[in-house]
């Protein structure tokens, strides 16, 4: 791939997404699971441009969303609304009621409150709720805190005997329709022994609500699957797949998950262009034209992303650096304490493993455009986003300076 073109063409900094990467990840998840009824749902928030929906759409992909925005763009992008399921811990009324509306798959519920809101809201409109219950299995998914869910000190979901306690109200209401149960321990697990303890626990759940007569369909086990962003090493997928099934032995359920992180990260790039060079004392900085502002994983989490630099001077000596940005944080950086070679005004850097949570977190802090985003598919490169303007930053805005 020709970056200088690209970036000549479309100017710096973008980013840019492997689509065949993306379907490559996806068959191999899904045949994982050939053996059993599943049906993958695309965590949305991982990354939400409209082209990469509709891709994962052809795949015949469902989609998990975690606001009514992101359920507005699976719809927007060709998803089926039996296929698109709704989760978070903080649904409005309003997001409750377009859902609804929309007559989406189910429901993931978090709490006691939610699930009198949703049986509320669904009296008034005349119709069933269909719903899953997101149980808290107090297991440690042994990632970073910020990413960990399944634990009673996170705010996600409900314990196993809440969760009992609700399946046995819904099943008996005239406007709750359960469907499903569902977990979620966290992100960027890469023992996938916490996912398989979960399962088990969950599992038996099941076993206790059918023995009830509350017959479920779905078995969520969420998404989580880590990546390899330095040396990790990624989950083995029929290793994965073979727990899961253990636990479900005897039970006819369709599996659901909910890869984010897995299917787009390592098919995403991040590519900004060096500006200059300065050094305050022995500490040498490298300032590019992308910032915090787009991609926030290593300000937000010291994530680790590989960098690639793109000069005829690849070879000089390396030092120890920091990659920086033009934003007023200290904490603006891309990467820090990295080996370089010395670095000229224009040269590349190309920063790996940025396909999810990049752009879908992205502002226009400090009045800055958000980049645009490009695919690339069959050896063909497209725009599937343009780049912002400051009119596009201001259209919104009502309040004006009077003269």
């Amino acid at each position: 791939m020709d970056y200088y073109k690209l970036a000549n063409e479309y100017q710096t900094p973008f980013y840019i997404y492997d689509f065949d990467k993306i379907k490559e990840r996806f068959d191999k998840l899904k045949n994982a699971f050939k053996a059993r009824k599943s049906q993958i749902f695309y965590a949305v928030k991982a990354n939400s441009n409209l082209s990469v929906l509709k891709f994962l759409a052809s795949l015949d992909s469902g989609f998990d969303c975690v606001s009514a925005g992101e359920i507005y763009r699976a719809l927007k992008a060709g998803a089926k609304n039996y296929k698109i399921i709704f989760s978070g811990v903080g649904k409005s009324i309003e997001e409750i009621e377009f859902a609804l509306n929309k007559n989406i798959l189910y429901i993931n519920i978090e709490s006691e409150a939610e699930m009198f809101l949703i049986e509320q809201i669904a009296s008034k409109m005349q119709r069933s709720a269909r719903i899953s219950i997101r149980v808290n299995p107090n297991v440690d998914a042994k990632t970073h805190p910020y990413i960990s869910t399944g634990l009673h000190e996170n705010k996600f979901g409900v314990d196993i005997e809440s969760a009992k306690r609700m399946y046995i109200y819904a099943k008996k209401s005239s406007f709750l329709e359960p469907v499903g149960v569902h977990f979620h321990i966290g992100s960027q697990i890469l023992d996938i022994s916490s996912i398989q303890e979960a399962s088990k626990i969950v599992s038996q759940l099941l076993r206790e609500l059918i023995a009830l007569n509350i017959n479920l369909k779905f078995f969520d086990i969420g998404g989580g699957l880590g990546v390899c962003y330095k040396d990790e090493q990624e989950p083995n997928l029929y290793e994965y797949a073979q727990g899961i099934l253990a636990s479900l032995q005897g039970l006819d359920v369709c599996i659901g998950m909910e890869p984010g992180r897995f299917l787009v990260a390592n098919a995403g790039e991040f590519v900004t262009k060096v500006l200059y060079e300065k050094c305050n004392g022995e500490k040498r900085f490298v300032i590019v034209d992308g910032a915090m502002n787009d991609l926030l994983r290593p300000s937000l989490y010291k994530a680790y992303h590989e960098i690639e630099l793109l000069s005829d001077n690849i070879k000089g000596n390396l030092s120890l650096c920091d990659i920086v940005g033009g934003v007023c944080e200290s904490g603006d950086f891309l990467a820090q304490n990295r080996k370089l070679a010395p670095t000229k005004t224009g040269d590349l850097i190309i920063v790996k493993g940025a396909g999810a949570y990049g752009f879908s977190m992205s502002s226009n802090y400090n009045t800055r455009n958000r980049v645009c985003e490009l695919a690339k598919e069959n050896d063909k490169i497209r725009i599937i986003r343009k780049r912002e303007s400051y009119a596009d930053q201001v259209a919104l805005e009502v309040e004006y300076l009077k003269d």
